[in-house]
């Protein structure tokens, strides 16, 4: 193997670049955004009109008006950032809430269950319109972008038409599930302290919001947890944090209570129970198999903009022509998931980075892997980086093990060259047990990288 003629380069300690540290008060800003606002509303209303294909809404419009009512009233905050907001209640029994980028939020009637009080339940919306107003959404899909992270690829099933196909065309690898993927905790700490800017602007008390996922997890008692804590992690301490940012807040009255909030929660005690989602009914059993023979045949070149590479004949590219950033898998490496999204099970990403702290190669690899680890906190790394060398340039091998979309174990062998000022990576995927009849296509990949 490459990787094996290699020698280990020696452990360094990796000092964490901290930012600033935010204090309570400072302004929110969006962060790292590759889209602009009218492809986060875009994306919203594509995303939002294929769910609500896939999921039983809420046929009462009391229950209906009562949600937009409330999220009408905080979408007038200021804070909310002008966008076109859309509250959906949904027939499903689990405690949830989501927001897609540019507006559309969706509730299920099982956190209308779950709340004590009309704040709480605002509490969740003002949150999840915090998400938006911040942008995480499209924030975390340009991350994505940045690495081609494999769990959120989707363009070759996404179709022609649209949005959300004319973004898989270009490479952002953008499913449904890459849309509400879980939140990192500085995102969910951004979110509480908006969220309860928001609030306090309502006229509700912020503290309500706080208690609220307090309430969830102690409830969860170290169960399995909600469904809004599985893509909602806890950044700690939430009421404290909520109390520290409220000491900033001009004071307020917190007496809103806008409708009959008993009343809601005994309509949603009388809803029909919910039928089942349509988008797991079309899916099931539609995942591929993975590889169970050596893979043969001839190897084909493919260019991307500062550099190419050959791959196996039959393999397919995934990303617009010119990008610099492309994910090459045969078909069968493509495994459908759940809610629109897709992963790759077996093949390459190619890209470029740019490490925003870090100057060598060393650290700026080990930055890109935090990039990784934040969009997927069950990958690992598995041993140091080792040298090696691409085209006469020493470069860093990484060997990291995550979970594959077939099951069990998932070996990824992460290459990184310097290159533009930045660093080129080549993400190798494939299923721990296969591993080795992909090995000699994916060292065939490795020799054949010409830089331009």
């Amino acid at each position: 193997m490459y990787w094996k003629r290699s020698f280990q380069v020696t452990v360094l300690v990796v000092a964490a670049v901290a930012c600033a540290t935010r204090q309570p008060g400072d302004p929110l800003k969006p962060g790292f955004n590759q889209f602009s606002k009218q492809q986060d509303i875009e994306l919203g209303r594509q995303a939002a009109a294929e769910i609500k294909q896939q999921v039983d809404i809420v046929d009462n419009p009391t229950l209906q008006n009562y949600i937009k009512g409330l999220g009408t009233r905080l979408a007038r905050q200021p804070e909310s950032e002008d966008y076109p907001y859309e509250f959906t209640l949904i027939n499903e029994g689990s405690i949830n809430a989501f927001a897609l980028p540019g507006g559309p939020i969706f509730l299920h009637s099982g956190l209308l269950d779950a709340a004590d009080t009309e704040a709480q339940l605002v509490g969740v919306m003002a949150h999840e319109i915090a998400h938006v107003a911040l942008r995480h959404g499209t924030s975390q899909a340009s991350k994505a972008q940045m690495v081609q992270l494999p769990a959120v690829l989707a363009g070759a099933i996404l179709g022609d038409g649209g949005a959300l196909s004319q973004i898989g065309q270009v490479g952002l690898g953008l499913g449904l599930n890459a849309l509400v993927m879980k939140y990192s905790r500085t995102a969910e700490k951004e979110a509480d302290a908006l969220g309860a800017r928001i609030m306090s602007g309502a006229g509700y008390d912020p503290i309500a919001m706080a208690e609220f996922f307090q309430k969830l997890e102690e409830e969860s008692g170290g169960s399995r947890p909600p469904a809004f804590l599985s893509s909602h992690p806890s950044p700690g301490n939430r009421v404290e944090l909520v109390r520290a940012e409220m000491q900033t807040f001009p004071p307020g009255d917190y007496g809103a209570q806008i409708g009959d909030f008993q009343r809601a929660k005994q309509l949603v005690a009388q809803l029909p129970p919910p039928n089942p989602p349509r988008q797991q009914q079309d899916v099931a059993g539609a995942g591929a198999a993975p590889p169970s023979s050596a893979l043969s045949g001839g190897f084909q070149r493919v260019n991307a903009r500062t550099y190419s590479l050959e791959v196996p004949q039959g393999w397919q590219s995934y990303g617009s022509q010119g990008s610099s950033t492309l994910t090459l898998a045969p078909r069968q490496g493509l495994v459908q998931t759940g809610r629109g999204g897709v992963a790759l099970g077996y093949g390459v990403v190619s890209s470029t980075y740019q490490p925003r702290f870090s100057q060598d190669l060393l650290n700026g690899t080990y930055e890109l892997i935090d990039e990784l680890q934040e969009m997927d906190p069950g990958l690992r790394v598995a041993s140091a980086p080792r040298q090696t060398r691409v085209q006469g340039t020493a470069a860093l091998v990484t060997e990291l093990q995550g979970r594959s979309p077939y099951g069990g174990a998932e070996r990824d062998v992460l290459l990184t060259v310097p290159h533009a000022g930045g660093m080129y990576y080549l993400l190798l995927v494939g299923p721990q047990a296969q591993f080795n009849q992909l090995q000699p296509a994916f060292e065939r990949i490795v020799s054949s990288i010409r830089f331009r």
